[in-house]
C-alpha cells in the first residue's frame, strides 16, 4: 500500500487520551495527530521519538492528520519503523489477498469484509469458493516487541480479540475453515502470544489452536513511502 502523499516527519511531543497525539513537524509546526490505536503502545511513545505522519483524506474530519509510524529500537535491536495505525491491516490483507501473496488463502473465488457471525459479532473477512467450506479470517495488529526480533500480541488486556478466539473455534466446529493472521506492522523473525499482559487472550489463544483454528504472523516490508505485507515467521507458542 502506497501513501498517495508524501508522510510528514516531527518528534512526539505526547499521546493522550488514548487517540490523541501531539507532533511538533519538521516545518515548526505543532499539530494534533488521530492515533489510531487503543493499545498501551509500550515501548512506541516516548517524547521525543521521531514520527510519520499521514494526512486525512477526508477534508471534513477534524483531525487534519494519522499517526502512522513511530522510529524506534524496538525491543534493544536497531533502530527501525513500527507501524502503530491499527486501521491499517485489514487494508494490507486485503491487497495480499487480492494480490495472491498470502499463499495459505489462495484460490478463494470470493472474499466478503465484515461479515456477521458468531454471537454479534463479524469476522474481518469471509473467504468462499465453490464446493468447498468457507474460511472465516480474523486479523490482528501486532506492534510490540519487548526482545530483539519476537514480536508479540497483545500489548494490553484484549478481552474482545479472545471472545473471536472461541467464536472462531466455534465455526470449525461447525465444519468451516477458520484463521488468525497477525500483521507485525515491523520487522521480526519470530511471534507469540504475550501471556503474562493478558493470560485470558493465552487460554483463548491455546483453545482455538486445539480446535482447529490456523495461525500465521507475518512481517511487513515499512518505509515512507509504502507499507505492505511481506513475509511470514515462525509462531513459537510452546505446546
Amino acid at each position: 500500500m502506497r501513501f498517495q502523499e508524501t508522510l510528514l516527519e516531527g518528534r512526539l511531543i505526547e499521546r493522550y487520551k488514548r487517540f490523541l497525539a501531539d507532533v511538533a513537524l519538521d516545518t515548526g509546526e505543532v499539530v494534533t495527530a488521530h492515533c489510531a490505536n487503543p493499545g498501551a503502545m509500550m515501548g512506541l511513545k516516548e517524547p521525543g521519538s521521531r514520527v510519520y505522519l499521514s494526512r486525512a483524506t477526508n477534508p471534513n474530519r477534524k483531525l487534519k492528520y494519522n499517526w502512522e509510524f513511530v522510529e524506534v529500537a524496538a525491543g534493544g535491536g536497531p533502530f527501525q519503523l513500527v507501524g502503530i495505525n491499527t486501521s491499517r491491516p485489514n487494508l494490507l490483507v486485503a491487497e495480499a489477498l487480492r494480490d495472491g501473496r498470502l499463499a495459505p488463502f489462495a484460490g478463494y473465488d470470493r472474499v466478503r469484509p465484515e461479515v456477521k457471525y458468531g454471537r454479534n459479532s463479524r469476522v474481518d473477512f469471509l473467504l468462499e469458493r465453490d464446493g468447498e467450506p468457507p474460511c472465516y479470517l480474523e486479523v490482528k495488529n501486532c506492534h510490540l516487541m519487548r526482545e530483539a526480533g519476537f514480536a508479540e500480541f497483545p500489548d494490553c488486556v484484549a478481552a474482545r480479540s479472545a471472545k473471536h478466539l472461541y467464536e472462531l473455534a466455534d465455526m470449525v466446529a461447525q465444519g468451516a475453515r477458520a484463521a488468525l493472521v497477525y500483521v507485525i506492522q515491523m520487522d521480526a523473525d519470530r511471534f507469540d502470544v504475550a501471556r503474562d499482559i493478558d493470560p485470558a487472550y493465552d487460554k483463548a489463544f491455546r483453545h482455538a489452536l486445539a480446535s482447529g483454528v490456523e495461525s500465521y504472523a507475518y512481517v511487513c516490508r515499512i518505509t515512507p513511502e509504502e507499507v505492505a505485507i511481506d513475509h511470514p515467521v515462525e509462531i513459537v507458542t510452546p505446546r
